[in-house]
């Protein structure tokens, strides 16, 4: 591939689907094994990292360009709907929503959340229950603060806003 061939540009913001959203910093060429090869840089700020993705496996990586705020209305609906039961056990279920997290499907994220939401203050979650809970809400807030251009801080707000609403 060549590089006008390249479907994201610099400072284009993406979603690599087990990192969440990051920056694209441009696009660099490197020889690798004999083979001159084009990649994307991109940067994940809060993660203090960058991931050099090739310009032919972007597709099939999962890379993404950020949702639409068409779509983050369904992201919402599925935040507000009824959690789902919680019938398999805990590795079962942990297993479902680390796929669904890693899956870069924002609705499939947004139902992590959901369904891992603490429901009071007396219904204690487990220790991987609540960082399973974190990753989803932190990757899911993070790509909500970039559609709709907040500070992440607004983003959380937002999002416990919808959330304590279904609650209550």
């Amino acid at each position: 591939m060549t590089k006008n061939q390249a479907e994201f540009n610099a400072g284009d913001f993406v979603v690599y689907p087990s990192h969440g959203v990051g920056k694209i910093q441009g696009l660099e060429t490197h020889n690798i094994a004999g083979q001159e090869v084009t990649l994307y840089a991109i940067s994940f700020e809060r993660e203090r990292m960058t991931l050099k993705v090739p310009l032919s496996k972007a597709k099939a990586s999962g890379l993404r360009k950020l949702s639409s705020k068409k779509h983050m209305e369904s992201v919402f609906k599925t935040l507000k709907s009824k959690a789902k039961a919680k019938k398999a056990v805990w590795s079962q279920r942990a297993q479902e929503y680390e796929t669904k997290i890693n899956s870069g499907d924002l609705v499939q994220l947004a139902e992590v959340v959901r369904d891992l939401h603490p429901k009071s203050k007396e219904h204690e979650q487990s220790f991987s229950e609540k960082q399973m809970y974190q990753s989803a809400f932190e990757r899911l807030s993070r790509e909500v603060a970039a559609v709709d251009e907040l500070g992440e801080k607004q983003a959380h707000k937002k999002l416990l806003e919808v959330l304590v609403d279904k609650a209550a």
